[in-house]
């Protein structure tokens, strides 16, 4: 019989035979089931606590200690963000995982003075890369300025290595999140010579006809969207309204699920997006979530999830928290590790293919290894496109690389910012 959310999750709880709290390493996740972008918490949700289910049913946690994994509802909303963060911080959270933009720009300064690490994966502070300004906050294995750069040189490749004279529109989220590229593709375009436009959505992004009306009137080659929540099917669907090509518009990874396409039907097809890992679920580590997770009905929500891009994302995110967790374990020489020594352990974490392989998600996700001056991994990313005739994302690149030279000028330029208006010295703890 299917157990309850609930049930599932206190199982993951005290999977051991009555563990005390001191006893179990704590996984917080900042979650958002409700809410206006709950259609892209919810999968991420389930891939996070699935995964560290599976952990504790297969290998009996980690290094011989159960995961507590817990969830707070933000419903997306920062100041509820900021009280979840003020619940659990003094119940050892080894690592927060926000995701939300938002959220991170406030807990950025809370973490740091209270030592407990942040893993924002692909979202959040892109200059926290800079690991001797942000010793607390890691971003790896790539962030928004990356992902405007693969975009564009994507796009190179498939205009003979020249966009001049080319007309790029930045359709954006209003918030924190979707002005993050801005300043990448500003200087891309000066750079290489395109014309950027940038056009602006309200959240939630329901309303896009203005919007959608200066997009035609503009006729831009190619259309990019940092959208998230009902922002991205409402623009795919206005895209096919005034049927621009779907081959030259092009998502961040938030702008690439099930969730997005879906609701468009026939009029998604050929819609593109990043992808920072593998699609679905033809990896071996499949074939252990059934076997321990799903079919004692251990999972989270509604199992539908299973297998969909943001579960993925979400599974990504725990796998990569338990390798930090094992990197810590045999720094400090103890199973049960403290927040900083988690902070060591993600500090010092690599990960690679052979790796990979080992944890049956060979080829899923790229090779990376984290250091005091680079928290962002290798910043690689694949382009995917939507066969609404399949229901399925197919990866139609290998890993593609941005400009490290200029991404890393620029967070240089943003964390010494940040440093001196925060009267901090730079410097590693690692």
């Amino acid at each position: 019989m299917k157990m309850t959310r609930l049930a599932a999750t206190l199982a993951a709880t005290m999977i051991a035979a009555g563990p005390t709290l001191a006893d179990t390493l704590h996984f917080p996740n900042l979650s958002y089931r409700t809410g206006p972008f709950a259609a892209g918490g919810i999968p991420f949700a389930d891939g996070y606590a699935d995964y560290f289910t599976l952990i504790n049913e297969r290998d009996g946690g980690i290094g011989g200690v159960p995961i507590r994994y817990t969830e707070c509802e933000t419903a997306y909303n920062t100041e509820r963000g900021v009280e979840c963060y003020q619940s659990i911080r003094g119940d050892s959270p080894l690592v927060l995982q926000p995701l939300s933009t938002g959220i991170t720009y406030q807990l950025i300064p809370r973490t740091m003075e209270d030592q407990i690490p942040m893993h924002t994966m692909g979202y959040g502070r892109t200059s926290a890369v800079n690991g001797e300004v942000f010793n607390w906050t890691f971003n790896y294995p790539a962030n928004y300025w990356d992902g405007a750069s693969v975009i564009i040189n994507y796009l190179l490749s498939e205009n003979d290595g020249s966009l001049e004279d080319k007309k790029i529109v930045l359709l954006y989220h209003n918030s924190a999140y979707g002005r993050e590229p801005i300043p990448t593709l500003t200087r891309l375009s000066e750079r290489l010579g395109f014309e950027l436009l940038t056009i602006g959505v309200d959240s939630p992004g329901q309303e896009q006809g203005s919007q959608w009306l200066q997009i035609r009137r503009e006729r831009p080659d190619y259309v990019v969207m940092w959208g998230w929540g009902v922002m991205n099917p409402t623009a795919i669907q206005e895209a096919a309204n005034i049927r621009f090509p779907m081959e030259n518009f092009i998502g961040v990874w938030w702008s690439g699920s099930q969730q997005d396409v879906l609701p468009v039907g026939a009029g998604a097809h050929g819609y593109k997006a990043l992808a920072m890992h593998g699609t679905g679920t033809d990896y071996p580590i499949y074939e252990d979530l059934q076997r321990y997770v799903i079919e004692p009905g251990l999972y989270a929500g509604t199992g539908d999830e299973v297998g969909t891009v943001l579960y993925s994302r979400g599974m990504y995110a725990a796998m990569l928290a338990v390798e930090a967790a094992k990197v810590a374990q045999e720094i400090h020489g103890v199973a049960n590790i403290t927040p900083a020594m988690m902070r060591d352990g993600m500090a010092n974490l690599e990960i690679t293919e052979e790796l990979m392989a080992e944890l049956g998600l060979p080829n899923f996700g790229p090779a990376f290894s984290v250091a005091c001056e680079n928290h962002g991994g290798s910043g690689e990313a694949m382009i995917q496109q939507w066969d609404a005739n399949a229901g399925e994302w197919n990866l139609i690149t290998d890993w593609i690389a941005p400009d490290r030279e200029l991404i890393m000028e620029m967070v240089m330029d943003d964390s010494l910012a940040f440093a001196a208006e925060n009267d901090m010295t730079p410097a590693c703890l690692n």
